[in-house]
């Protein structure tokens, strides 16, 4: 699969603006380009999908094995023409100090992918060059490629850094630009589902069109990384080097099967299974494997909108995400019909999945603002980060996730508290061990978002339970 990875030295130095620009662009140019993001964010895979017009994957080196993440990613490249990968934080930042673990180089090297950095060039100049050789020869497995300079003071600034720069192609730079930038709240970045979010988006791409040559990108996708070293000669770093190749390490490889387990012999009942799944500007963060997951072991997805909708579609199990259900706390407490078909799905005894915001909106109230009170807690909004973090669960009882003991890897990123904890799961989060989240007999809502490739069991139990 031919693809490359877009990385940084930090966070902050313009990934996600150079990956939005190259989706676009690329996309403009009849390239059918699969976007992916390193790690567990929802919010930069959301805008992917506005730029590519495909689905964007997390895949993530700590929450979900090798195996997996190279299953996921052949299986959603299959028929594409190439693959754009978003890093996480800095190119070698980890889950720790003491290893690579669920790092962009972690999985760079998994893919087999050369990596772009992009350089923030603003707070300096010839450093710049300084940088670029130590992350070069930090981990000479990882292959930087090509560099692509970010928030350029102009022409003079640019030649100060092109001429130390002698031993990788830089690709292009971008002058500092306020008007491209993508506001930000206390998550990160606008969603997908914000009206200025698709403008900003627009933006960047004709940015990028104007600003980066592309020419050599598009017109040597098929050349391997000899090709890409050769036509990076010392002294022409500044044009466009043949980046994007094929991977055929991945090419070759048995992951090209299911990321899961085969459904086994007599499970075809479950493709009857309808999942309502909760989506619109209040409820949009998922893993987007999550619903594979549930679509491989024979579910149906009907999205719906607890904004706008006034019942929950007929379905087996209802699955409402995380987002921000705050924001939208007037709109969802107004839709009193929706509320009320929500709480009677599930005293019907009809499953249901509920991760953060899911969790806040099941609750009472959302500070003020009343709620479908299947939860026996208030959510009180913070101000501040109350928890964050990569976690590891361990159910307490029998749940619709699988029988006691089922684990599960996850995350949980929220600036709200709620006024009880719950003892549905046994947590491990970094050195902290605590119990979280309600398991009720027909169904869940927890804080942590579950990524269900971290245990291949878990959707055909949430279907099957």
């Amino acid at each position: 699969m031919k693809g490359c990875v877009i990385s940084a030295p930090m966070t902050g130095s313009g990934k996600t603006t150079v990956t939005l620009g190259l989706l676009e662009t690329l996309r403009k140019r009849g390239l059918a380009v699969q976007p992916f993001k390193v790690g567990p964010d929802f919010i930069d895979p959301g805008l992917h999908e506005i730029a590519a017009g495909l689905p964007s994957h997390n895949l993530d080196g700590w929450m979900f094995p090798r195996e997996a993440n190279q299953g996921l990613f052949v299986r959603a490249s299959e028929g594409k023409d190439l693959a754009i990968v978003e890093g996480v934080m800095g190119l070698f930042d980890s889950f720790d100090g003491k290893s690579e673990t669920g790092s962009t180089a972690e999985m760079a090297k998994w893919l087999d992918l050369p990596v772009i950095l992009v350089v923030d060039a603003h707070p300096m100049a010839r450093s710049a060059a300084a940088i670029i050789r130590g992350f070069q020869s930090f981990d000479p497995a990882v292959k930087i490629m090509g560099v692509i300079l970010n928030r350029v003071a102009g022409e003079k600034h640019y030649r100060l850094i092109a001429d130390a720069v002698r031993d990788v192609p830089i690709l292009g730079w971008l002058p500092a630009d306020p008007s491209i930038d993508i506001p930000e709240r206390h998550l990160g970045l606008f969603t997908a589902k914000e009206e200025l979010t698709v403008s900003r988006i627009r933006a960047i791409e004709e940015f990028f069109e104007k600003h980066i040559d592309l020419q050599n990108f598009t017109s040597t996708f098929g050349r391997g990384r000899r090709d890409s070293q050769r036509a990076g000669t010392p002294g022409e770093g500044h044009r466009v080097g043949p980046i994007l190749r094929p991977s055929p390490s991945l090419e070759a490889s048995p992951c090209r099967a299911r990321a899961s387990r085969p459904l086994p012999e007599g499970a075809g009942k479950t493709r009857a299974k309808r999942v309502a799944l909760a989506h619109d500007k209040a409820f949009s963060f998922y893993y987007h494997a999550n619903r594979l997951e549930l679509e491989n072991a024979g579910a149906e997805i009907i999205e719906f909108s607890p904004l706008s909708d006034a019942e929950v579609p007929d379905a087996d199990l209802l699955y409402i995400g995380g987002g921000y259900p705050e924001l939208y706390r007037r709109e969802l407490e107004a839709n009193t019909q929706m509320r009320t078909s929500i709480r009677r799905f599930i005293e019907s005894g009809r499953k249901f999945y509920a991760e953060c915001g899911g969790l806040m909106y099941l609750a009472e109230s959302i500070d003020d603002a009343r709620m479908v009170g299947i939860v026996p807690v208030r959510i009180e909004m913070t101000g501040r980060l109350v928890d964050f973090g990569y976690c590891e669960i361990r159910t307490n009882s029998d749940s619709i996730l699988g029988p006691r003991g089922t684990t599960a890897r996850g995350h949980q990123f929220h600036y709200s508290r709620s006024t009880g904890s719950g003892n549905g799961y046994s947590v491990k989060q970094g050195h902290r061990e605590y119990s979280e989240g309600f398991i009720f007999p027909n169904g869940i809502a927890s804080y942590i978002h579950l990524h269900f490739l971290s245990n291949p069991d878990l959707a055909r139990n949430m279907l099957n339970s």
